[in-house]
């Protein structure tokens, strides 16, 4: 027995917050259908690289869920949803706030009809506030919130973070945490609720160490001037003399004195106090003498926290990770063909795929999907 199985989602989002939380759900257990657009389906359906008739990007958030194919405008396609929206534990969308609404599919209407409805807004700023109805996407959200002002690297060389933190973790993360708290709830007291995920709202606690700093000595940290940032010696990229780049965080002392000992770094250097921009001179000049092989084999073995960064590819060979089935899962197209499925923090034992490929739904695929009684539709 799957944790979620036996629960119905009814997926209306697109692109990545909201079907990165369904396919959380999904994973352990719950029977996702997504509601797409007839002809086209999600716009994620159609993004580059394509992977046998859509993205790939699409099947890796989408494997092992339905698609049900419906113009939301029209009344007669709204009412195919009504058996679905009496009988669904969860809603999950992602329009701007007022949307549902018009379309006669927000919390307050159909929880009359289901009481026990648990539905999720996902929203870049929440269903309340004057930026409720602005426009936005990732890089928006985390310039708005002040975690991009924190490491956004030179006005010569800007650095766009490499991944999407307010769609996952402000977004996705939270409205699948949010919703088990709901469904906790619901089995206490027997009802439902309206959940308002507002991506930015939940930035915020990524920026625990600069709010109290800040908040405490009204000194507020910069632009990659503060501990975890690259504002000292003792957490930053190195470069290496072929081109590839050292991770060094020794931050406790324990670890920065066996670190100095391993590169050979000065006596006068190593208090990091006296001059931090002198230390991290010297420390580039003695990392950037040597490849990165060398440091590999030096780091190894030794508690220094200090390691060589991976490209992609590295990773998803790296035996550690391959050796804790982290790419055991599957996801398979309409041609056949298999690549590894998404990772997902769903421990593997409230999975039950056991290794066999999903694939991501066919649109519509679930109009025409027969049932055990030899209906035309499960609805």
């Amino acid at each position: 027995m799957r944790p979620l199985q036996g629960l119905r989602v009814l997926d209306f989002s697109t692109l990545l917050p909201g079907p990165l939380a369904s396919l959380l759900l999904a994973e352990a257990g719950a029977d996702v259908v997504k509601i797409e657009r007839p002809g086209t389906g999600e716009d994620m359906r159609g993004y580059e690289p394509r992977w046998g008739h859509d993205s790939v990007n699409f099947a890796m958030l989408n494997r092992g869920k339905k698609s049900l194919a419906l113009d939301l405008k029209l009344d007669s396609d709204r009412a195919v949803l009504a058996p679905l929206l009496e009988s669904a534990d969860i809603v999950l969308e992602q329009f701007r706030p007022g949307v549902m609404q018009r379309l006669g599919l927000d919390y307050t209407t159909v929880s009359k009809i289901n009481p026990k409805l648990i539905y999720c807004s996902i929203t870049g700023y929440g269903q309340s506030g004057p930026k409720r109805d602005v426009a936005g996407h990732d890089l928006n959200y985390i310039g708005d919130t002040g975690l991009l002002s924190l490491s956004m690297g030179t006005p010569q060389v800007p650095v766009i973070p490499p991944a999407l933190v307010a769609d996952i973790a402000g977004g996705a993360y939270p409205a699948v945490m949010n919703i088990l708290l709901a469904l906790e709830e619901r089995r206490a007291i027997g009802k439902g609720r309206h959940l308002d995920i507002a991506m930015t709202d939940n930035l915020f606690t990524f920026m625990y160490w600069a709010m109290g700093s800040g908040l405490v000595t009204r000194k507020w940290p910069g632009n990659g001037t503060d501990l975890v940032t690259g504002g000292t010696p003792r957490y930053r990229l190195y470069p290496t003399q072929d081109g590839r780049f050292v991770a060094a965080a020794p931050i406790e002392q324990k670890f920065w004195d066996l670190f100095c000992d391993l590169i050979g770094l000065q006596q006068h250097y190593r208090d990091d106090t006296i001059d931090p921009s002198a230390t991290v001179r010297q420390v580039t000049t003695i990392i950037s003498s040597r490849p990165s092989q060398h440091w590999r084999d030096s780091f190894a073995g030794c508690d220094c926290c200090c390691s060589i960064v991976a490209t992609l590819e590295e990773a998803l060979a790296d035996p550690h990770f391959v050796a804790r089935g982290v790419f055991s899962h599957l996801v398979t197209n309409e041609a056949g063909q298999t690549l590894k499925a998404l990772p997902v923090p769903i421990d593997a034992g409230f999975r039950g795929d056991a290794g066999q490929p999903l694939a991501a739904p066919i649109l519509g695929g679930f109009t025409t999907e027969p049932s055990g009684s030899g209906d035309k539709a499960v609805l």
